[in-house]
């Protein structure tokens, strides 16, 4: 049986030894992504993949991204009723999966051609889809206006990829645009329709979520991490303290433990916010109304607080390394940058008010690509 939480250990090691170096370069994660196959953790089982992508993230933000959305596209698809099509999509445990479904851009467009489509349009956002094996994408038929959610080859004669991702952070995710040109779609490669009233398809949005939330909780780890490695090694006790090292100053060993405590409690949360997630797609049929709106509170409290706790980590740990840290040599505002431009990604003030009006008036959550 595979360890899967060692082997990951172990790549992320070998990421964490050069991450600064490679996100000042700023190069497509070719290599990236080539290790995640040939370690064989893309095929990671699915109870492993919070840990996975938590350990990934602290290590390399942009790879934990990338394989953390590997994993929710492989899971996602068991939620059509399709099961012969999800179990294609991990028949090469060597793929890379990639996602192209922005809840914001409608702009790809299906056209039935046989028993499949031909697909054309531009999208934004795809993240990691440049360097992907395969992707799902979600696009709407032309004749009815129906959303659809299908796989294609990355590589496919007609896409096209923009490189355009310029980002503050999360240089290495390879989250640019995409152009799809008279592109074919196998039959056999559709998923299923995505009707915007199926309660169990509205579990999808919540998974985009929390998966976030755990890349969180390893940014924050990761940037905790390395900080204290500086403080132990490098960092100089201030002419008052009256100490002979930083670790011994009674303000730092406090402003470490307030992060810590915060980082573990962030960390609880998720794995309670995916335990609610797995019991909701355990239900099957039988998953309710009010356990799907549970379920999205939960990920929502996880997400608000994460939220806060890597933009206020990433940020704080400065204070306790000092100026030198500050060095672009040693990279510590990848954390930083890497939490900024991903905390963004939606509107963390709407899961507090869903959380909050769920709390006051049992008001559900809607359906959206975001909730």
């Amino acid at each position: 049986m595979t360890d899967w939480i060692g082997l990951a250990e172990e790549v992320a090691a070998r990421l964490k030894a050069d991450a600064a170096e490679r996100d000042r370069a700023n190069r497509p994660p070719t290599a990236e992504v080539d290790l995640l196959r040939s370690s064989g953790l893309l095929a990671a089982d699915e109870s492993a993949a919070d840990a996975v992508t938590r350990i990934i993230a602290a290590a390399d933000a942009s790879i934990g991204h990338l394989i953390g959305y590997h994993y929710l596209h492989l899971w996602r698809a068991r939620l059509f009723d399709n099961p012969a099509a999800a179990q294609r999509m991990r028949a090469d445990a060597n793929w890379f999966w990639s996602g192209v479904s922005n809840p914001l851009d409608a702009a790809l467009r299906l056209t039935p051609s046989g028993d499949g489509f031909i697909v054309n349009g531009r999208k934004t956002f795809a993240t990691g889809a440049s360097v992907a094996d395969r992707l799902v994408v979600s696009a709407t038929r032309v004749d009815n206006d129906e959303k659809v959610t299908f796989t294609v080859d990355a590589k496919a004669s007609g896409i096209s990829y923009p490189s355009d991702w310029d980002n503050t952070g999360q240089r290495l995710t390879a989250s640019g645009g995409i152009v799809f040109e008279d592109v074919a779609v196998d039959g056999q490669d559709v998923l299923g329709p995505q009707p915007s009233d199926s309660i169990r398809l509205s579990l999808a949005a919540l998974g985009f979520q929390l998966a976030l939330t755990q890349i969180y909780v390893g940014i924050a780890a990761g940037a905790l991490a390395e900080a204290a490695e500086y403080t132990r090694g490098q960092a100089r006790p201030w002419i008052l303290s009256g100490v002979e090292s930083a670790s011994a100053d009674p303000y730092i060993a406090a402003g470490y433990g307030e992060l810590v405590a915060s980082v573990e409690a962030a960390g609880t949360l998720a794995d309670r916010a995916a335990d609610a997630l797995r019991q909701s797609v355990d239900a099957g049929a039988e998953l309710t109304a009010e356990l799907r709106a549970s379920t999205a509170v939960t990920i929502s409290s996880a997400k608000v607080f994460a939220t806060r706790v890597v933009n206020e980590t990433t940020t704080k740990v400065f204070e306790f390394m000092g100026a030198r840290a500050t060095a672009t040599k040693f990279g510590y505002d990848r954390f930083w940058r890497n939490a900024r431009t991903l905390t963004l990604h939606d509107p963390v003030v709407y899961k507090a008010r869903e959380v909050g009006a769920y709390y006051l008036t049992g008001e559900h959550p809607p359906f959206t690509g975001y909730s």
